[in-house]
């Protein structure tokens, strides 16, 4: 099963918010808000790569 690991940088203030959006998204395994350069790590899998891709596009990149 395709997979992967998506960096999220979020407005401040705004990583609760966009985590519970995450949680939401049946594709979305994992989320956690993280410190550093990024603010929130997602995994994601899929059937194919082509949903992975547009999981990835269409439902957390918007």
């Amino acid at each position: 099963m395709p997979t992967a690991f998506v960096l999220i940088n979020t407005e401040i203030g705004a990583e609760e918010e966009i985590l519970n959006e995450l949680n939401k998204v049946p594709n979305v395994k994992e989320a956690y808000i993280v410190y550093g350069l990024y603010d929130i790590v997602a995994k994601v899998e899929a059937e194919s790569m082509n949903k992975l891709k547009e999981v990835i596009s269409w439902r957390i990149a918007s």
